[in-house]
């Protein structure tokens, strides 16, 4: 018997499209409008879907420009940073190093690999659970899946390190404005309250996702060949098999030298205008660092100049290290986006080929190289936000959320908190997008928690958890897409692989949403 062809995912995304436009024809057209006594539902005049299957292709990808651009940017830039060879010799270098630690018999039998993944996954789930990391996991894709590479991993394992724990740790959140924050706004709940709840929550699904990684590193690294990526990983195997170590003695060359010097003005001057507006926003609780930028700024100065008499490729991968300190301050303290996000890359490429004695034209080169080696995948994102605007388009998304709400109706408390989870779940793989969500969702069921004699924090928590796993594999996150296209982990086999992880974590929540039914917990 042949074996069944998975499409291509083109093909899936627009037999989505197509299905979508269908039911435009067949559920009613309704919307909800924002009145004195909230979100009201009303019919509309059906707007059924046809030829504009295939404008909504355009659409989609005018809606996602910033995403598609952003990722065009960041293969280029990254591109460009990988021609010098910096991040191949240093990841080169950090394996050497951590392999010494080997020779002491707890680090040998618990397992460098092993040491390295549960740090970074924790590390990237706090940055999810504190100010919602996204879209910035798309950048630390491309140097993060190399290491698990050069680990002896795959590339599935690489995004997990990034990906998957900054998105549990955003499903998971105590501190997370875009989801917990807004929510609990909208349903007019203390902010950040129930910390204490949702702390023990993110440590629960933190422990399941690093052991779950874990497990399935262990696997991949006995047997390479087991893994769904194998084949498609040649990219990254040629590029760790190809690489030279050489470790570097001399200094860096003029043009290094030239680029300190200018990066460090640069510093000097956006700490002497901006260093003032730095504050961070942890908790509800505002706080004023001016000094974080200085001391950032002058950290740079300190470090680059050792590093500097240790060879180009290491001042190169330096900036890289310090791009990702500068990015954290920008996120936090500045409220920093893709824009401000692909400027930061985008000058670090230009930086590192002038370091490394690049023309202009090899800079250029090197970059359109990296831009056209992603312009494929990239271009699925914009294909994936036609559903999204089919569905808009066609008025029927409302109509559909507006059904799934009808049915909270008559459960019991067990049964009303599934139906919100579920539909919260549900909703996340068509609408993606937190904030939009929360505006037409916990209007709705924040005043029917109080009719059932639900808590409104425990909504909110049922919301949090129905944003934050669907993410992981809906073809509606831009997000999700372009990790994927940087990785280059097409979006059928990520699923494949991912499918069984999401349904445990969808029933880890549910289980974590029934003690407050039962107990008490400060803010529930």
């Amino acid at each position: 018997m042949a074996k069944l062809k998975v499409p291509n995912t083109y093909v899936i995304i627009f037999f989505v499209i197509v299905l979508c436009a269908v039911a435009t024809w067949f559920v009613p057209s309704g919307e909800y409008l924002s009145t004195n006594e909230g979100m009201i539902y009303h019919t509309t005049d059906a707007r059924p879907q046809t030829w504009q299957i295939f404008s909504a292709i355009f659409k989609g990808f005018s809606q996602q420009a910033g995403i598609i651009a952003f990722v065009l940017i960041i293969g280029g830039a990254f591109w460009v940073v990988n021609s010098t060879k910096a991040v191949d010799n240093g990841i080169s270098r950090f394996i050497s190093r951590i392999s010494r630690l080997e020779d002491y018999a707890f680090f040998r039998k618990t397992g460098i690999g092993n040491i390295v993944i549960v740090l970074v996954m924790l590390l990237f789930g706090i940055f999810g659970a504190m100010f919602g990391m996204s879209e910035e996991t798309i950048a630390f894709a491309a140097i993060v899946v190399p290491l698990a590479i050069s680990l002896g991993y795959d590339s599935i394992v690489g995004v997990c390190m990034v990906y998957v724990a900054a998105h549990v740790g955003f499903a998971g959140a105590m501190l997370n404005p875009f989801t917990v924050g807004i929510a609990q706004e909208m349903s007019s709940v203390a902010l950040f309250s129930g910390i204490g709840y949702r702390t023990l929550c993110w440590a629960v699904l933190m422990l399941i996702a690093i052991a779950f990684v874990l497990a399935y590193a262990a696997k991949v690294k006995k047997n390479p060949a087991s893994s769904i990526m194998y084949e498609a990983d040649v990219h990254w195997r040629k590029t760790e098999d190809s690489q030279t170590f050489n470790e570097e003695k001399a200094l860096a060359g003029k043009p290094a030298w030239f680029v300190f010097c200018l990066t460090s003005l640069a510093l000097l001057l956006f700490s002497v205008f901006y260093a003032s507006e730095c504050t961070i926003n942890i908790g509800g609780v505002s706080k004023e660092v001016p000094w974080l930028l200085w001391a950032a700024s002058g950290l740079y100065v300190l470090i680059s100049l050792p590093v500097l008499c240790h060879g180009t490729g290491m001042y190169i991968l330096n900036m890289l290290l310090f791009s990702i300190l500068f990015l954290v301050i920008g996120v936090m303290g500045y409220g920093w986006y893709i824009g401000e996000i692909t400027a930061l890359f985008f000058a670090l490429a230009i930086a590192s080929g002038i370091a490394a004695g690049y023309t202009p034209d090899r800079i250029v080169q090197e970059f359109l190289a990296g831009a056209k080696d992603i312009f494929s995948a990239a271009m699925v994102i914009g294909f994936a936000a036609g559903i999204i605007v089919i569905l808009k388009d066609g008025l029927i998304i409302d109509t559909i959320l507006h059904s799934l709400a009808g049915s909270l109706d008559g459960s019991g408390k067990i049964g009303a908190v599934a139906s919100m989870y579920g539909i919260q779940s549900l909703i996340n793989i068509f609408i993606p997008s937190a904030t939009a969500k929360a505006a037409i969702t916990m209007p709705i069921m924040a005043p029917f928690s109080d009719l059932i004699g639900i808590s409104r924090q425990l909504t909110v928590l049922a919301f949090q958890f129905g944003d934050g796993f669907t993410n992981m594999i809906t073809p509606c996150s831009g997000v999700l897409l372009a990790v994927l296209s940087v990785a280059r982990i097409p979006y059928e086999k990520w699923v494949r692989w991912v499918w069984k992880f999401i349904i445990a974590l969808l029933v880890i929540g549910f289980l974590l949403l029934l003690p407050p039914l039962f107990f008490s917990f400060a803010g529930f």
